[in-house]
């Protein structure tokens, strides 16, 4: 795969998770939090287990199971806090405060892996940033809600990095996502049974919302991103993700009535311009580039 379709595929993954956040706020009118995320990675791990088939034959590599451990865990944490930040925060706010992933995975990049920051990836995630903020109308109003959408934007960025590490050292992308959405779903179900709202009534009332989670936003695009991975730095992956902030924008608007100022506006037409201008530039493009071969490298 090309670096050029990686990026594509990331654009299209951000565009299902960005329409997505709306049936993650709905959801949360028949399902709790822990439901709501178990449920969705259920119906996630279910569609991905059979493509596992292809890929029995192929050997693990040292230390694949302790990686795999770090990610799964990871994006377990992730999608919870953000699934439990739903509760009190905007699909607007949510969007774009889980762009903040943005400027926190080049920085995760070095600390963990010692990917360099480029130029362009610097100079992209700071022009989203600003976007982002632009978008949001700034940082007043801070809520509990956003505090935690901005967590698990940490944890994302953290997540980010290790998949790519993982990804180009290890390859078994169906595997790692299997693992990731039942690991995830075991963890969740049993607390959701025992302390949430869960049962075959809620599930079923809540079908539209957890059948748009679960196939598109959880299935498809987590799983586009865990494929493009393996094709593009982890920094170069979060710019372009971060158009989900667009998508979920624009899907709070035409679902759920909210509404972009002309100033957020401005800040849209910023980071869609970054967007595509990042996906198109050029850079690490296969194994032998120099990032990409440092992280094969890497433990």
């Amino acid at each position: 795969m090309s670096k050029l379709h990686a990026n594509l595929l990331l654009l299209l993954a951000a565009a299902l998770w960005g329409f997505g956040n709306v049936s993650q706020k709905t959801v949360l009118g028949y399902l709790d939090p822990l439901s709501a995320a178990g449920m969705r990675c259920l119906i996630a791990g279910l569609l991905v287990l059979p493509l596992m088939i292809g890929e029995s034959r192929v050997a693990k590599t040292k230390g694949f199971r302790a990686s795999l451990a770090r990610v799964g865990a990871l994006f377990a944490i992730s999608i919870v806090l953000q699934q439990i930040a739903y509760l009190g925060t905007s699909v607007t706010n949510a969007s774009l405060l889980i762009s903040t992933a943005t400027v926190m995975t080049p920085v995760a990049a070095w600390v963990l892996v010692g990917e360099r920051l480029t130029a362009t990836v610097g100079f992209a995630a700071g022009m989203t940033l600003i976007g982002a903020l632009l978008l949001s109308g700034g940082i007043a109003g801070f809520n509990g809600s956003d505090t935690t959408v901005v967590l698990s934007a940490a944890c994302y960025a953290l997540w980010t990095v290790e998949l790519g590490r993982h990804m180009q050292t290890h390859g078994r992308p169906f595997a790692t996502m299997a693992a990731q959405f039942l690991g995830t779903a075991a963890v969740t179900l049993p607390l959701a049974l025992s302390h949430g709202n869960l049962s075959v009534a809620t599930a079923l009332d809540a079908w539209p919302q957890l059948l748009v989670l679960g196939v598109f936003s959880t299935a498809a695009g987590f799983g586009i991103q865990t494929v493009a991975q393996r094709f593009t730095s982890a920094s170069h992956a979060a710019v372009i993700v971060s158009a989900e902030s667009l998508f979920g924008a624009t899907g709070a608007a035409l679902f759920l009535g909210e509404r972009i100022s002309p100033m957020g506006a401005l800040g849209a037409m910023m980071m869609l311009g970054t967007i595509l201008y990042l996906v198109t530039s050029p850079g690490p493009a296969n194994p032998a580039d120099p990032v990409i071969s440092s992280l094969e490298g890497a433990p």
